[in-house]
């Protein structure tokens, strides 16, 4: 049991350096849901970087950009799409809206997927998402 701790902050780490060489925005949690990282291109749209942000539990990072459905209704950490891949093992996709730390309120689109080092274990998840186009644009 000892060897799988070493093994689980190499997966994380690798998983943060990647993310770090990505113009793609990227948000890294453990396997407890704690954010461990975003890298620079996820700042603009989170209005925040991570020096200010640093780790966050996952109940606070599924609050801290007020994450809601088109409606305005608050989405749930198990239904944001990190939720579901650090919690159920599976890839999930949605379209939401946030407030970033800049107070700027952002629709976006976020695809989340476990990162497993075994079939049953997973030791983190992985974000990549994206400021939607506004309404009657085709983005690029």
């Amino acid at each position: 049991m000892a060897e799988a701790h070493p093994q689980r902050n190499l997966i994380l780490i690798l998983a943060r350096d990647l993310a770090s060489r990505l113009a793609t925005p990227v948000f890294v949690v453990d396997h407890e849901g704690t954010l461990v990282y975003f890298n620079e291109a996820a700042e603009p749209v989170l209005g925040r970087t991570y020096a200010e942000t640093g780790e966050l539990r996952a109940g606070g990072w599924a609050t801290e950009w007020s994450p809601t459905d088109d409606e305005g209704r608050p989405i749930p950490l198990e239904d944001l799409p990190l939720g579901v891949a650090f919690r159920e093992g599976r890839a999930s996709h949605r379209s939401f809206r946030i407030v970033g730390g800049d107070r700027v309120a952002r629709a976006i689109e976020a695809t989340a997927f476990p990162l497993l080092i075994r079939e049953d274990e997973i030791v983190g998840a992985i974000a990549v998402f994206w400021e939607r186009p506004p309404e009657g644009t085709t983005g690029r």
